[in-house]
Formats: C-alpha cells, structure tokens, sequence
C-alpha cells in the first residue's frame, strides 16, 4: 500500500490549493485518514481528520477555511484549502489507515509543499 499526496504549490494569500492522497493498490479501502502539516522549524501538527463515516474534525486555525473529504470509489482523500494565509505555510502529509485483504496498517504520504506567500 502507498499514500500519494499531491497538489501542494506556490499561491498568493487569500488564495485556494487542493490537496489529494491517494491509496494505491489492490483489494484495499481508507478507513480513517488525516492530514499533517509541518513549517519550517516547527513540530508536525494535526490539520483535519475525517473518519470512515465521513465525520471531520479540524484544527482551530483552520476551522472554517479548510475542508477534508474522501471519494471511497477512488480511494482519495481531499484537503480543500481556501482563505490561505502566510502561516499556513507548511509541508502537508496524509496519514491514513488501510484495510487490505482483512488487515488494517497506518500508512503516510510522502508529503507535498504548500507555499503561501506573495
């Protein structure tokens, strides 16, 4: 199983990205997944999370601006980002937990770079 994200790039403040992770392999579905972002010289925060059922939960500085969602016949997750600010300058990782074959493993992205700046 591999978590690839993408989307990550360079936009203007005020401005809008939208971030994928998509699970690739056989025989396999997302259960509950999570985004991370981690700025230059910080620890890794938790962004958002979404679980099986589809229920969110974010970050208080993204509350409002930010919005997980999963497509299950794709095995994506999504993080729209819009309303971005210089902070939320940051390398984004998926976290998801997979079910393949009866067996469930944490997996993470490789991360994708969002700059926020003008």
């Amino acid at each position: 199983v591999q978590l690839q994200a993408s989307g990550g790039g360079l936009v203007q403040p005020g401005g809008s990205l939208r971030l994928s992770c998509a699970a690739s392999g056989n025989d396999l579905s997302i259960n509950a997944a999570n985004w991370y972002r981690q700025a230059p010289g910080k620890q890794r925060e938790w962004v958002a999370s979404i679980s099986s059922g589809g229920s969110s939960n974010y970050v208080d500085s993204v509350k409002g601006r930010f919005t997980i969602s999963r497509d299950n016949a794709m095995n994506t997750v999504y993080l729209q980002m819009s309303s971005l600010k210089t902070e939320d300058t940051a390398v984004y990782y998926c976290n998801a937990v997979v079910r393949r074959l009866g067996i469930s493993g944490s997996y993470w992205g490789q991360g994708t770079k969002v700059t926020v700046s003008s």
